[in-house]
């Protein structure tokens, strides 16, 4: 097993350090499809903060067959969805990101930070439980399957822009049910 495989099993597993250390590495290849695809500065950054929390959510059930290309596939479907949501419509175009301007590295975690996101990690298992089901449904579908939003619209027999709309609204929803659980 090479040195990457481990570092990716301890992450799955929840080790933190070894989560941000998938970051680290891949951070500036993330951003970089994000940017190609969305020709947006702006919004490849939310994008790609979108992307890790969904390698977050999905690297339990990774599979071990090319991380860096299932990484890519994430990256670019998320760029793809955000596209296909804004239309077609095109930013101004902007210059690719060095990997030096992406922001820096963050120091090691300490135990008590590794035990803190465990926690948190439950904490988001037990509140998307709470949810509507109609919410429920499409997080899960979305976060934990890694389903398009076109995908979630054709299997609910809703449009679009219905999936778009409960997803941010379960989003708002878990944020209160955060701050009012402390």
């Amino acid at each position: 097993m090479n040195p990457e495989e481990i570092v990716i099993k301890r992450a799955a597993a929840g080790d933190k350090a070894a989560y941000e250390e998938l970051v680290e590495k891949y951070k500036g290849y993330v951003f970089a499809i994000v940017l190609n695809l969305t020709q947006d500065r702006f919004h490849a950054e939310n994008i790609a903060q979108d992307v890790f929390l969904q390698v977050y959510i999905s690297l339990p059930r990774y599979r071990h067959e090319g991380f860096r290309t299932w990484l890519g596939r994430i990256a670019a479907r998320k760029a793809i969805d955000w596209k296909r949501k804004h239309g077609r419509t095109q930013a101004k175009e902007r210059p690719l990101a060095a990997p030096e301007q992406l922001p820096g590295q963050r120091e090691s975690p300490s135990l008590e930070e590794d035990l803190i996101r465990r926690e948190d990690a439950r904490r988001i298992r037990a509140l998307c439980s709470q949810l509507p089901d109609s919410y429920r449904t499409v997080v899960i579908k979305y976060y934990f399957s890694g389903k398009s939003y076109r995908q979630i619209a054709e299997e609910e027999g809703i449009a679009v822009k219905t999936v778009e709309t409960r997803l941010y609204r379960a989003r708002q929803k878990l944020k209160e049910q955060w701050k009012e659980d402390g």
